[in-house]
C-alpha cells in the first residue's frame, strides 16, 4: 500500500510538472528572443533622426558608433543608389546579411529577421529626406537570443524536482501513517494465533483502521475469557474423576497379591496423576513450552506397560530404533499421552492375536525431524480423514475420536503432523512427524521435502 500511494504521487506529480514546466519553458525562450529583438529595433531606431538629416558618410559613422550596436560592430547602414545615378549607393559598418535580403527589406518596407552565420540580422527600412529608403542592419549574435533560457530551464527543472521530491516525501509519510496500524494488527494477529493471549492493538491511524483494531482488541479479550471458561471447566470436569479414583484406588488395594493386582495399582496410580496434571494444566494461565524428552525411553517404558496386555492377548510385538537416545521436542507426559492413545487403539479396535509395531527413525540434522510409527496387521481404518476430526468418534462402540486428535496437537506443536495410512503389516499406519525446529509451523513445502528425505533414509513406506 505504502510503495503504491508513493507511485500514484510520483506519476501525478510528474504529470502536473511536465504540464507546468514545458509550456513555462518555451514562453522563457520566446520571450529571451523578443527581448533580443526588441533591443535591436530600439537600436535601429536610434540611427533614424540623423539618416533623416543626412546621408553624408563621416556624420554617419559618427551617428552610428554612438549607438551601443554601432560601438560593439554590429550595425551596418545600406544606402541605395541616387536616381540617374548607379553606384552611388554604399554600406556603412560590417555587413553581414546578402544583399538579397536587405533588397527584399528595402521593397517590403517592413522590419524584418534573416538568419546570418552565428546568430540573426534585423533590417529595418528607413526613409532618407530625400524619399529614399536606407536599410539599417543591426546583428544578434545567437548568444544574445538565447541569453539566461539554460539558467531558466536548470531553475525550472530544479524547482520540479523538487516538487517531486516533496510530493514522494508526503506520500510515504502518509503511507507510513497507513501502513503501520494495518502492520500492527497483522502482527498482533499472528501473536495471537501463537498463543500470545495478551497482545492488544493501539486504536490508532485511520478511522477504518481504529475501527478494525477496536474490534480485535475485542475480540482478543473474548478469546482469553472463552479459554478461561474452557480452562474452568476442564479442571472441574477432572476434579470430578476424583471421587470414582479414589473408590478404583481402594479396590484396587483390596486385591491383595499378584501380577495383575500390580498392574491394576499401578494404572491407577498413573491415572490419578494425569488427572492432577490436567488440573494443573487447565488452571495455568500461560503456555508452557516442554524442555523435550527422550523419544527412545519414553516408547521403551510405554511397551514395558502394555506388553503384559499384548502377551494376555497372543499379540506380537516389534520394537525398532529404540537402542539409541532419540530427543524431541515434546514433554514426557504429551509423548506418553500420545502413545498410550494409539497403543490403546489397537488393542481396542483389533482383534486379539494382531501384531503391532513400534518404529522410530532419526532423520538427523539433515531431514531436522523426527518420524514415530505406530503400525499393526488389522483391518486398518476405511475413513482416515473422518478419523482425524476432533470428536468424530469413528472408533466403534465407546470410542469418543478424541485420542488421535491428542496425537495430532503434540506434532504439530512441533511444527509437524500426523498422517494415518496402510501399514506393511497389512493395517493401519500412524505417522507422527515431530519437527526439531523448536516448535512453531514448519512450511509446507520444506516438510514435504523433509518427508521425503527421511522417508528414503528410513526405508518406510509413505503412510
Amino acid at each position: 500500500m505504502r510503495w503504491a500511494l508513493v507511485k500514484v504521487c510520483l506519476a501525478v506529480t510528474a504529470m502536473v510538472v511536465v504540464a507546468f514546466a514545458v509550456p513555462l519553458g518555451l514562453v522563457v525562450k520566446e520571450l529571451a528572443r523578443d527581448r533580443a529583438f526588441a533591443d535591436a529595433e530600439r537600436q535601429a531606431a536610434a540611427i533614424g533622426p540623423a539618416l533623416a538629416i543626412t546621408t553624408e558618410r563621416g556624420r554617419l559613422q559618427r551617428a552610428v558608433a554612438s549607438t551601443q550596436a554601432g560601438g560593439d560592430g554590429r550595425m551596418a547602414v545600406h544606402l541605395p543608389d541616387v536616381p540617374g545615378d548607379r553606384g552611388s549607393g554604399y554600406d556603412l559598418g560590417k555587413s553581414r546579411a546578402g544583399k538579397g535580403q536587405v533588397a527584399t527589406a528595402r521593397r517590403l518596407g517592413r522590419a524584418s529577421v534573416s538568419g546570418v552565420p552565428g546568430g540573426y540580422a534585423l533590417l529595418q527600412p528607413t526613409a532618407l529626406s530625400t524619399g529614399r529608403v536606407a536599410v539599417v542592419e543591426v546583428y544578434v549574435p545567437r548568444a544574445v537570443v538565447t541569453s539566461g533560457v539554460t539558467t531558466s530551464w536548470l531553475v525550472l527543472a530544479g524547482v520540479g524536482l523538487a516538487l517531486v521530491v516533496g510530493a514522494v516525501a508526503t506520500a510515504d509519510r502518509l503511507g507510513t501513517r497507513l501502513v503501520r496500524p494495518a502492520e500492527r494488527l497483522a502482527g498482533a494477529a499472528h501473536d495471537l494465533g501463537r498463543g500470545e493471549l495478551g497482545v492488544r492493538v493501539p486504536e490508532d491511524g485511520p478511522a477504518e483502521l481504529r475501527s478494525a483494531a477496536a474490534a480485535f482488541n475485542a475480540m482478543a479479550d473474548r478469546v482469553v475469557q472463552l479459554l478461561a471458561g474452557e480452562r474452568e471447566l476442564a479442571a472441574d470436569l477432572s476434579h470430578r474423576l476424583r471421587t470414582p479414583l479414589t473408590v478404583l484406588r481402594l479396590n484396587a488395594a483390596s486385591l491383595g497379591e499378584g501380577p495383575a493386582a500390580d498392574q491394576t495399582r499401578a494404572a491407577v496410580a498413573q491415572l490419578e496423576r494425569e488427572v492432577d496434571q490436567i488440573i494443573r494444566t487447565a488452571r495455568q494461565q500461560k503456555s508452557h513450552t516442554p524442555s523435550g524428552c527422550d523419544a527412545s525411553e519414553v516408547i521403551r517404558e510405554r511397551m514395558d506397560f502394555w506388553s503384559a496386555l499384548a502377551e494376555d492377548e497372543d499379540r506380537t510385538v516389534r520394537l525398532a530404533g529404540v537402542d539409541r537416545t532419540v530427543r524431541v521436542p515434546v514433554g514426557r507426559p504429551e509423548l506418553a499421552a500420545a502413545l498410550d492413545a494409539l497403543l490403546g487403539n489397537v488393542f481396542r479396535h483389533t482383534p486379539e492375536g494382531t501384531a503391532l509395531a513400534v518404529d522410530v527413525h532419526d532423520g538427523g540434522a539433515a531431514s531436522n525431524a523426527v518420524i514415530v510409527l505406530v503400525s499393526d496387521a488389522g483391518p486398518g481404518i476405511a475413513d482416515p480423514d473422518a478419523a482425524l476430526r476432533r470428536g468424530h468418534g469413528d472408533g466403534g462402540p465407546g470410542s469418543t475420536g478424541l485420542g488421535l486428535d491428542i496425537v495430532r496437537r503434540v506434532a504439530e506443536s512441533t511444527g509437524g503432523d500426523l498422517r494415518i495410512g496402510r501399514s506393511v503389516l497389512g493395517g493401519t499406519e500412524v505417522r507422527i512427524w515431530l519437527s526439531l525446529n523448536g516448535g512453531g509451523p514448519a512450511r509446507g513445502g520444506e516438510r514435504r521435502r523433509g518427508r521425503k528425505k527421511t522417508r528414503k533414509r528410513a526405508g518406510t513406506a509413505p503412510g
